[in-house]
């Protein structure tokens, strides 16, 4: 059974986001997706599903199964992920966003990125490799130097060499600042580079003939903090093909993605480490990596809707299949026929809540990525002032909602593995079916690329008040804007309703958080700021998932009664009334909890936890 392919994705839901609800067609045949059409993405998507049908599926049971292992200091990754590397990058399938000077497709990034949802979803070990390298090679190319971009980016985008990024040390964990590796400047310009981090994903693998760090390290005169690190790159193996003082000192042992090989790296044990500088210019080492840390969050929401979705769709096709007890309309009845599990009432609860957030979250990442997509459009125009304000309003919305699908996606990652093995009951704690796996390797998404309460420090210490508080202005009249439309909507005016005074409850806490700041409140911030991350992304997810159901509900009306759309337009309809029902009212809820200002979790003293 551990080659078997578990993986499932929902097509029909990435078509209506890509064509429906969020317009990607707007942005083709056009410049830069002059060579796209809708027929071209949909393609894509069908092949790409295929693709990981037949490559990653079914090395993800195995790979866990047997893990990573480190054999005279070189790691070793499990059967078939080498043959399934070479298969990615011969299928050009890392190319898809790239530009087509570097070897890429020129594609959009919304798309690329719902193909990364098939690839993190069907086999999220494996995926880390290449979405770690590609992320490392657009750190250079963005920063680097022409000579850097000649050694070093064709590369690693076309899979010979992979890349990783090395932040975390022993002493400093997600205290970045506190990082005391060193790079000693040399009299030819390189850097010998001295220290040791940790947690490094694909720290090691004999998958690639080269490995390139990303390394985080201050010069001997650099000031402490955040502000005196500078970004080097490190290589396993020197341009010149002689081996790098770089050293494995250990890998870790995991509860999930364990056939990732997460590494401790030992830098210049033996003084003999070389490193690059990116670019020219010291001690811009942190905005260079939050060039890659911000694209990697928004792989890990990726990760999570992959994952949580398969996990979702094969919950649900066990309780289709899975007959046991009657209906409890005749519970009475001990003779009554046995039925499906999706029959009983809690068991389709979970089935509808599972199917809600995955869909409201995937939602949530299209309306990044279209963002994303639309700004770099209009930035072609730069000297157009319109063209200029509506970029910088999509960029605005990309900042606001990285911290959400990060924090959100990788907390609802794991929260919906666990319902899928409660659908199952006690089969789902098994390894002969799927859910246990997802479960545990969903649980490192709210860890990495930054803590989920570093994002929600992120998003309440720095992303409301950006651009003078204009982003998240902004989203709040979207949100309005759609309220204002559909208030009177015959069929969803109640949910709506939900929604308006949700919206109205994020706006007043907002707005509390500003007199903690300025009223000498502030240690009640970092209390309460992951809850009010939930209640922004709570909010965002209810309002895209009764905006679909809008649509939804228009698009109904022409389809023929025995067309499969029926049921999937009426679906949309049910998720976002679920949601805007059961859901929504928390955001309320929670306003009035935070308002309390609670100080209980700020006054407890430490010897009061336990004897």
């Amino acid at each position: 059974m551990a080659q078997q392919n578990f993986y499932k994705a929902n097509l029909r839901d990435l078509s209506f986001l890509l064509f429906e609800q969020f317009h990607l067609e707007e942005l083709l045949n056009t410049a830069p997706f002059a060579s796209w059409g809708k027929d071209e993405v949909v393609a894509v998507l069908e092949q790409a599903y295929e693709w990981v049908q037949q490559h990653l599926g079914p090395i993800n049971a195995s790979g866990d199964a047997e893990g990573c292992r480190l054999e005279n200091g070189q790691v070793k990754v499990p059967a078939g992920f080498k043959e399934a590397w070479k298969a990615l990058f011969d299928a050009g399938w890392r190319s898809l966003p790239l530009d087509e000077k570097h070897g890429g497709q020129g594609g959009p990034f919304t798309l690329a990125m719902m193909v990364e949802e098939f690839m993190s979803g069907s086999n999220s070990s494996f995926n880390m490799y290449p979405a770690l390298t590609h992320g490392a090679a657009e750190v250079i190319l963005t920063f680097g130097t022409e000579a850097q971009h000649k050694t070093y980016v064709a590369i690693m985008f076309n899979g010979m060499w992979a890349g990783t990024m090395c932040l975390t040390e022993p002493q400093a964990g997600s205290d970045v600042g506190s990082a005391s590796t060193i790079a000693t400047k040399r009299a030819d310009g390189t850097y010998a580079i001295k220290g040791t981090k940790l947690y490094i994903s694909g720290g090691d693998q004999d998958i690639t003939a080269n490995i390139i760090h990303m390394v985080l390290a201050r010069t001997p005169d650099a000031p402490a903090g955040t502000k005196g690190l500078s970004l080097f790159i490190v290589p396993k193996i020197r341009p010149d093909g002689t081996p790098n003082d770089v050293a494995v000192a250990g890998i870790e042992h995991k509860m999930g993605i364990r056939a990732s090989s997460t590494a401790q790296l030992v830098f210049g044990e033996n003084d003999g480490c070389f490193g690059e500088l990116i670019g020219t210019v010291e001690q811009k080492g942190m905005s260079q990596m939050f060039h890659l840390m911000n694209a990697a969050r928004i792989g890990v929401g990726i990760q999570g809707v992959g994952i949580a979705s398969s996990a979702y769709l094969n919950a649900l096709e066990y309780a289709k299949d899975r007959k046991q007890g009657s209906n409890i309309k005749q519970w009475k009845d001990a003779s009554a026929p046995r039925v499906a599990i999706i029959e009983h009432p809690d068991v389709k609860r979970m089935l509808l809540d599972m199917k809600a957030r995955v869909e409201g979250i995937r939602a949530l990442a299209v309306k990044l990525t279209m963002h994303v997509d639309r700004a770099n459009v209009l930035k072609r125009t730069p000297d157009d002032p319109a063209a200029k304000a509506a970029a910088e309003y999509h960029e605005g919305q990309v900042d606001l909602l990285v911290p959400l699908i990060k924090a959100y996606g990788s907390d609802q990652a794991f929260t919906i593995c666990a319902t899928a093995i409660q659908v199952y009951g006690g089969a789902g704690f098994l390894k002969d079916w799927p859910v246990e796996q997802y479960c545990r390797d969903s649980k490192i998404f709210s860890i990495y690329e930054g803590t989920n309460h570093i994002q929600s420090m992120d998003l309440v210490g720095r992303k409301l008040m950006q651009r003078g508080g204009a982003n998240i202005a902004a989203f709040g009249a979207d949100v309005g804007k759609f309220v204002a439309a559909n208030k009177e909507h015959p069929v969803l005016k109640d949910s709506i309703a939900a929604l308006a005074q949700a919206m109205e409850a994020l706006t007043a806490t907002g707005g509390k958080f500003m007199m903690w700041f300025g009223g000498g409140k502030i240690e009640m911030v970092p209390t309460v700021s992951n809850r009010f991350l939930e209640m922004m992304s709570e909010t965002v997810v209810g309002w895209l998932l009764l905006d679909a159901a809008v649509i939804a509900e228009a698009a109904v009306a022409a389809v023929p009664a025995d067309h499969p759309d029926r049921a999937f337009y009426a679906g949309k309809r049910y998720a976002a009334q679920y949601f805007a029902q059961n859901v929504l009212p928390g955001v309320v809820a929670k306003a009035q909890l935070i308002a309390r200002e609670d100080r209980s979790a700020l006054d407890i003293p430490a010897n009061a936890f336990a004897p």
